[in-house]
C-alpha cells in the first residue's frame, strides 16, 4: 500500500517562506519521480514541481526561481522549499507519485496573507 503524508503548511505573510515535506511509503522510492501539486480555491489542481529519479527538476513558470523541489532517498521524503511567497500561492498542496496509478497525500494547507 502506497502512502504519502505531507507536512509543513501554514500561514505566512507575503514574501515569507515555507518548507513542505512529504514522507512516502513505497519500496524503491528512489526510482520514482515525485510531484507537488496545488489547488487554489475555486481552481483546478495544477502541477507545481517535479523531481525525477536522477534528480532533474521541472517547475511551472509561476514558481520558477522561488520554489525548489528536492528529495532524500534515504528518508523516502520529498521537499518543496517555497520562498518569496505570494498571495496567489495560497492553496492546498499535495505530493503525488505514479506507481501503476497515481497516489496522493492528504494535502497541506498553505495560506499567504498580505
Amino acid at each position: 500500500q502506497v502512502q504519502l503524508v505531507e507536512s509543513g503548511g501554514g500561514l505566512v505573510q507575503t514574501g515569507g517562506s515555507l518548507r513542505l515535506s512529504c514522507a512516502v511509503s513505497i519500496r524503491m522510492f528512489s526510482v520514482y519521480s515525485m510531484d507537488w501539486y496545488r489547488q487554489a480555491p475555486g481552481k483546478q489542481r495544477e502541477l507545481v514541481a517535479s523531481i525525477f529519479s536522477g534528480g532533474a527538476t521541472n517547475y511551472v513558470d509561476a514558481v520558477k526561481g522561488r520554489f525548489a523541489i528536492s528529495r532524500d532517498n534515504a528518508k523516502n521524503t520529498v521537499y518543496l522549499q517555497m520562498n518569496s511567497l505570494k498571495l496567489e500561492d495560497t492553496g492546498v498542496y499535495y505530493c503525488s507519485i505514479y506507481s501503476t496509478r497515481r497516489y496522493w497525500g492528504q494535502g497541506t494547507q498553505v495560506t499567504i496573507s498580505s
